[in-house]
């Protein structure tokens, strides 16, 4: 399982870990409509154990046991970022599961996010997610999908109603705060909430990635993330599996921002942004 922050390298260590043999994941971005399945109507994404009813785990489970098969995989790798607020919910939904913490500099994690809070529709990557959609929740979707691209039409940012986890609280903060600032709220309340979580874990079940070091170290990075979750690959292996990662984002985020959005947002979170220093510590 891959839990990190919108915008943190999830994507990247998806596609790497899942060009090994025996390692699939699902033919879309993520996979949140399965997570929220028997708990659709709840506010935010920030889920308790408790809410990992018989009923819920079940379903879920049933959407791995799918993914092993179809794909005839040993390992099924996991990374919507909204996990990151519900570790523990997932822990007992999956708790077999072993977890890569994926961690970015907050600033660049914002900037980017601010991109996507703005994106224009994207018809491919929605019907690919679609497919998962349980059927029952369609039309509940299909409203929130609707208000969220009417909204964007008469913002006064140019922004969509909501994007990525849901926090509790979540309207308050898009009208008391600009958009900037709630990207770095939003990005603080993930990895606060994962840290907590993988704190009181047992050691064995989960490590730590700095996305700045597996991008500019990926060889050595993918290697411990490798021997970590117990897949094996050779030299050669691992080094075709990386070849296409570029370090070339780190700082594009905070370039994005001027200088008194960065004072202001490093302000904000900076508790957080101190977490993420030298981020692998395990």
């Amino acid at each position: 399982m891959i839990i990190g922050a919108p915008r943190s390298g999830t994507n990247m260590l998806r596609d790497v870990l899942t060009q090994f043999p025996g390692v699939a994941t699902w033919p879309c971005d993520e996979i949140n409509y399965i997570w929220r399945h028997g708990n659709l109507r709840y506010p935010s994404d920030e889920f308790t154990p408790d809410m990992a009813r018989p009923r819920v785990r079940r379903y879920i489970r049933r959407q791995f046991d799918w993914v092993a098969r179809r794909y005839g995989a040993e390992f099924v790798v996991e990374k919507t970022c909204a996990n990151s607020l519900r570790v523990p919910f997932v822990d007992a939904v999956v708790p077999e599961a072993r977890y890569v913490f994926i961690r970015r500099d907050g600033l660049d994690a914002v900037g980017s996010a601010m991109k996507r809070w703005k994106a224009p529709l994207d018809i491919p990557y929605l019907a690919r997610k679609a497919r998962f959609v349980p059927l029952t929740d369609l039309p509940y979707y299909g409203g929130r999908y609707l208000w969220n691209r009417f909204y964007r039409l008469f913002s006064r940012e140019e922004r969509l109603a909501f994007w990525g986890p849901q926090l509790a609280g979540m309207e308050e903060l898009l009208a008391e705060h600009p958009l900037d600032e709630v990207c770095a709220l939003q990005w603080r309340r993930c990895v606060a909430s994962a840290a907590a979580a993988f704190a009181a874990m047992p050691a064995e079940k989960w490590l730590e990635v700095a996305y700045e070091d597996f991008v500019t170290a990926p060889e050595r990075e993918l290697g411990r993330v490798l021997d970590f979750l117990g897949i094996e690959a050779g030299a050669a292996e691992r080094q075709e599996a990386v070849a296409g990662v570029q370090a070339g984002s780190i700082g594009k985020g905070r370039e994005a921002l001027d200088g008194d959005a960065v004072r202001r947002l490093e302000r904000l979170v900076g508790d957080a942004l101190g977490l993420s220093e030298g981020a692998c510590t395990k």
